[in-house]
């Protein structure tokens, strides 16, 4: 188990070898993500207490509308109040989630993130949390909007930065201060991933009840690509599990 206060390079080793080990064995991206917010959720404790140090943890994908899940799809329109969403539009998709609140344990009974249509870079400016986490990737909007296909490897091979707030309360990046930063305690906010080749981007975002400095959110930038060699066999195959599927 690690403390994100004392996080060091060789607990980064450690946990980067885990975490490409999530992989081995699923059949979906969706499995594999439930498996990695589990990991980081059950792994980083706050010491003070034995409780985990992240109050929630949440892994989205970019996902074509048109390649969506009804149920999903129903929920983007729903978000832009009916309005026909084009097929190629990205939705910001929620694909896995833990965290303190039994609502935070499906991506099922999340509200207001499961699918997050990303129609307009005018839209995506208006999500605070949203544009700073592409900007701090440094990531042109537009990029991950409507990726070019000639520039998707460049994109790809890119390391990206980790979008980090060291205090969260009364930060302009997160929302929701007085429903879920300050009754939660939230002290610091974590996101990091990248781009695979099908175009699509990844991203984990903590919430963390143990201030994260600097210094620990760059060795998250290794674990990034620790969660993409465990995602990466599904980018153009089974995203959504099957099974879950059947059952909504």
């Amino acid at each position: 188990m690690y403390n994100p206060a004392t996080f060091t390079l060789s607990d980064m080793t450690e946990c980067g070898v885990a975490l490409r080990k999530l992989g081995t064995g699923a059949d979906s991206m969706e499995e594999v993500a439930d498996r990695i917010v589990n990991y980081f959720y059950d792994q980083f404790i706050d010491l003070s207490n034995g409780a985990s140090a992240f109050t929630l943890v949440r892994f989205f994908k970019t996902h074509p509308f048109g390649d969506l899940p009804r149920d999903l799809q129903i929920y983007a329109q729903t978000m832009l109040n009916q309005q026909a969403v084009p097929p190629a539009t990205k939705c910001l998709t929620l694909l896995a989630t833990q965290g303190d609140r039994v609502e935070w344990r499906s991506r099922q009974t999340s509200v207001g993130h499961q699918a997050i249509p990303l129609i307009s870079e005018q839209l995506v400016a208006q999500s605070p949390m949203i544009s700073q986490l592409i900007a701090q990737f440094e990531l042109p909007i537009h990029a991950v909007l409507d990726p070019d296909p000639t520039l998707i490897v460049d994109l790809e091979q890119k390391t990206f930065n980790v979008f980090h707030v060291l205090d969260a309360v009364n930060s302009p990046y997160v929302p929701a201060q007085q429903e879920f930063v300050v009754p939660l305690e939230v002290r610091s906010v974590l996101g990091f991933g990248g781009m695979l080749p099908s175009g699509n981007l990844i991203a984990i975002i903590v919430f963390s009840k143990v201030p994260i400095s600097r210094e620990t959110a760059d060795m998250f930038k290794t674990l990034a690509l620790n969660v993409k060699l465990a995602v990466l066999p599904f980018d153009r195959g089974a995203v959504f599990d099957q099974q879950l599927l059947i059952s909504h």
